[in-house]
């Protein structure tokens, strides 16, 4: 039960980062990404808050016991800040590095961390985000993001091609990668067929 209290509020903050960042997919919110993400990241001190609580409510060796109360909810927020980790500097963030944001270990043996399985499964779900962003990057005039989130996107394909996923829901949302990664090459070809990937190298990052 206290669990669970703890694991709601865990959902609640990551519903506000998430409707904070979704701001990014308007048209205006290209210019407002820096300060997105500075909230964002201020909502992340309120996870870590979270997380601590979370920590006193069961043994640490009964990690797995408990892991289906807050999974999904820890996918979410390794996704969250995977995106605002990409947003400021365009790069993969690590386990290791999540971990961090979250408050959380990234070794198994250190107490309460971040399985493997749950920091992949929020990667996938930033290549999702990423797609979309793909799309309204251009809606939006900006015109080379989609050239940098495809060249992103295909090195995470790469990346997960290398492993061997025997997870299965793992493995239904790396089936899902290959759509994202469609999606991105469509938008880039667009962008290309009319022109507007010189108007991008030309311009300048978000000039039109």
């Amino acid at each position: 039960q206290e669990i669970r209290k703890v694991v709601q509020a865990l959902e609640q903050t990551a519903r506000e980062i998430l409707t904070l960042l979704q701001g990014v997919h308007q048209g205006s919110g290209f210019q407002d990404i820096p300060k997105k993400c500075q909230k964002a990241r201020e909502h992340f001190g309120t996870v870590r808050t979270q997380m601590e609580s979370l920590k006193t409510k069961f043994s640490t060796d009964q990690y797995y016991r408990f892991h289906e109360h807050w999974r999904f909810v820890l996918q979410r927020l390794v996704f969250l800040a995977a995106f605002v980790v990409y947003l400021e500097s365009e790069t993969l963030v690590t386990r290791e590095a999540v971990a961090e944001i979250l408050g959380i270990e990234a070794d198994r043996e250190r107490g309460f961390h971040l399985d493997i399985e749950d920091y992949l499964s929020g990667v996938l779900t930033l290549a999702s985000e990423l797609a979309r962003l793909a799309v309204n990057s251009v809606t939006a005039g900006d015109y080379s993001r989609p050239l940098r989130i495809s060249t992103f996107i295909n090195e995470l394909d790469s990346g997960f091609r290398l492993l061997n996923l025997k997870n299965d829901s793992l493995r239904k949302r790396y089936d899902g990668l290959k759509y994202d990664v469609k999606k991105i090459e469509e938008v880039v070809y667009d962008v290309s067929i009319r022109g507007l990937n010189k108007e991008a190298t030309v311009g300048g990052v978000g000039e039109k």
